[in-house]
């Protein structure tokens, strides 16, 4: 067991969560402990924008055709809400364990307005020694929204840090701010920080797809055509689906398929609405479609899921 999983697992059982099988909201805004006893089979969920350490377990994602495997010693960050589907898989017969950070919108647009800052005044001094900034990637075809890397030693020890001060509720709410600011910090100067600082470039063409995907999350019962969403971003319809497969791996339309049916499953499993009240709660005028698409999407009627 890896020190990060012991202190996760040390937090467990400070917290009495050694029944938990899902995910626990500490005491620091935007950071969340899960935890599960079992692994599960490929199924739809959705992962939200922020940043995931796992202790332990492993788990497996798809989008489409393409896969992003993460686990014990790697982090993911997500840059954009994905409707994906995910393989979880137990070690040892050890729970999963892993913590969930919201990425806090102004934190980091303070971060990499300082970094762009420091860089402009190296390139000004014309230093020998300037640094490079991993997070400034050569300009080509946008990279897929969720990547996972390998936890580096100075994330590692941030990482630690943070589940310390977890383990005190007054610790946590002095200094938890403090260390994921720190974290934020480490992972834009990492392999995959380009995720994040790209959010932050409003005119860059991933902010523009991530401001879509956060409205189709916000009006996605609405009537939505692709070619408002292009003009909503000043994109032509061309480079608007051309950017947002590139981000999500999914064509507009099924990104808001999958967004739909998600809901839709929250509001039947969570709230117990009736399958036809779902389908017109999510935008759909069909609920012979509905049902179709809901059993294909998630291999069982929404009756069964009631």
């Amino acid at each position: 067991m890896t020190q990060l999983a012991n202190l996760m697992q040390s937090f467990a059982e400070a917290k009495s969560l050694n029944t938990l099988d899902g995910s626990f909201a500490t005491q620091v805004e935007g950071v969340s402990f899960f935890r599960s006893t079992k692994g599960n089979a490929k199924q739809p969920f959705v992962y939200q924008s922020g940043i995931i350490v796992m202790g332990q377990g492993n788990k497996k994602i798809y989008l489409g055709e393409q896969s992003v495997t993460y686990g014990a010693g790697n982090y993911l960050v997500v840059g954009v809400p994905m409707p994906l589907e995910c393989e979880a898989f137990i070690e040892a017969d050890l729970p999963i364990l892993g913590l969930s950070i919201k990425v806090d919108a102004q934190v980091l647009q303070n971060l990499v307005n300082h970094l762009n800052q420091t860089a402009f005044f190296q390139n000004q001094a014309n230093q020998t020694h300037a640094l490079s900034f991993p997070y400034d990637k050569d300009k080509g075809p946008l990279e897929l929204g969720i990547q996972s890397e390998s936890i580096n030693q100075d994330l590692d020890d941030a990482f630690k840090r943070l589940l310390k001060v977890l383990h005190c509720d007054r610790d946590a709410k002095v200094l938890g701010q403090d260390i994921l600011k720190e974290i934020i910090y480490r992972i834009l100067l990492g392999r995959r920080g380009h995720v994040l600082f790209d959010l932050a470039q409003h005119d860059g063409h991933y902010a523009r797809i991530a401001k879509v995907l956060n409205h189709l999350h916000q009006a996605y019962a609405k009537e939505i055509r692709v070619e408002d969403l292009a003009e909503q971003v000043h994109m032509s319809l061309s480079g608007f689906h051309r950017a947002f497969r590139e981000v999500t791996a999914e064509t507009p339309l099924q990104y808001l398929k999958k967004v739909r049916l998600t809901k839709a499953k929250d509001l039947i499993v969570l709230e117990g609405k009736r399958a036809s009240e779902a389908a017109s709660l999510v935008g759909y005028a069909s609920p012979t479609q509905f049902s179709r698409e809901f059993k294909r999407y998630f291999n069982g009627t929404p009756k069964s899921f009631g």
